[in-house]
């Protein structure tokens, strides 16, 4: 099911002269930020915008970013925020965003942006993919930690891992991007075809499978940093392991829809988006944000986790986005849970 998180906040009489512009107007705002994220982020917006009323659309990765394509005659959202980088870029191929130089924008790292000018999409935060291991329940099935993605493939893991479905979840989709950039495509589906042998399901969450090896429902889940570390903060049996070929990851960015109706609180959204106080607050859940010395260690996340990211071509993940997830479908679709 879809989840939609609705946010109204009323003009009062203080919103008169700073935010004239934008004043009384509404924006619709996709997102995929996980659900137990955003609330917080969005009381910063609200107590510097109480003018703007926002109405939050949020769901995975894969499902907003199929959703804005089907809407492309009729867009529905006025911004994207907290969407993966690479179908940020989908969507600009498409000409549904507009370029937008947010306030700031200098402040941004220069690898963490669209490299146009003015540019369609700003990054936010980082998020890579991670291995969350149960202790315990290795422990009682004789399970070994793994170290590297291609420990995943031995027999003493069948039954034991969980994945995101790259078509539904961005994290699932930066992980197999990743593997086919690190091996070469041959070797990347092969890899693939042997983890498959060893795989109880795929979800449709890029969450799940770690909040499941949390529970201890699996043993092994491949899910990302931000998931894990909040999972073993609440007391999880979890070991944390960033195989060492490398890890894939996305950037979480901002861009404005270009039919939207209201440019002016778009716009005003998208500064605060970017803004410092904005990654102060993505710096609490994330090891690396788009402005420099604003982002903190992670308690349970390996300090090196930024030196382990992989040279990701961002431009290839989203040309071949398409492709990609149908051969994936083809080979391995028949172990997805059932959509909801």
């Amino acid at each position: 099911m879809r989840t939609f998180w609705t946010t109204t906040v009323a003009a009062g009489a203080a919103a008169l002269a700073a935010t004239a512009a934008s004043a009384g107007e509404k924006l619709t705002v996709y997102t995929a930020l996980e659900a137990d994220q955003y609330p917080a982020y969005l009381e910063s917006f609200k107590a510097a915008h109480p003018d703007i009323d926002l109405e939050i659309v949020r769901d995975s990765t894969g499902i907003v970013t199929a959703k804005l394509l089907a809407e492309k005659a009729n867009p529905v959202a006025d911004v994207v925020w907290g969407l993966a980088a690479t179908s940020l870029m989908l969507l600009d191929a498409e000409d549904l965003l507009m370029p937008y130089a947010p306030a700031g924008l200098d402040a941004i790292k220069p690898n963490m942006r669209d490299s146009a000018d003015t540019p369609s999409w700003v990054g936010m935060d980082v998020w890579s993919s991670a291995i969350c291991f149960n202790t315990v329940e290795a422990a009682k099935k004789n399970v070994p930690a793994p170290a590297s993605w291609q420990d995943l493939t031995k027999p003493a893991y069948k039954g034991h891992l969980v994945m995101p479905n790259p078509a539904s979840s961005g994290t699932g989709y930066l992980m197999v991007s990743a593997w086919l950039q690190i091996m070469g495509e041959a070797d990347g589906w092969a890899f693939m075809d042997a983890l498959h042998q060893n795989i109880a399901t795929y979800t449709h969450s890029g969450s799940k499978p770690c909040k499941q090896a949390a529970a201890g429902e699996f043993t092994v889940g491949l899910s990302f940093e931000y998931r894990a570390n909040k999972s073993k903060k609440e007391g999880a049996p979890l070991d944390i392991i960033l195989p060492s070929e490398g890890l894939g990851w996305d950037m979480e960015a901002v861009g404005i829809i270009s039919a939207t109706d209201a440019p002016e609180a778009a716009k005003t959204f998208a500064d605060w988006a970017v803004s410092e106080e904005a990654m102060r607050l993505y710096a609490e859940n994330f090891a690396i944000v788009a402005m420099p010395g604003v982002q903190k260690p992670l308690e349970f996340v390996p300090a090196t986790i930024e030196d382990m990211l992989i040279d990701n071509d961002f431009a290839w993940a989203a040309e071949n986005r398409e492709r990609i997830l149908s051969e994936w479908s083809k080979r391995y679709d028949g172990k997805s849970e059932p959509k909801s």
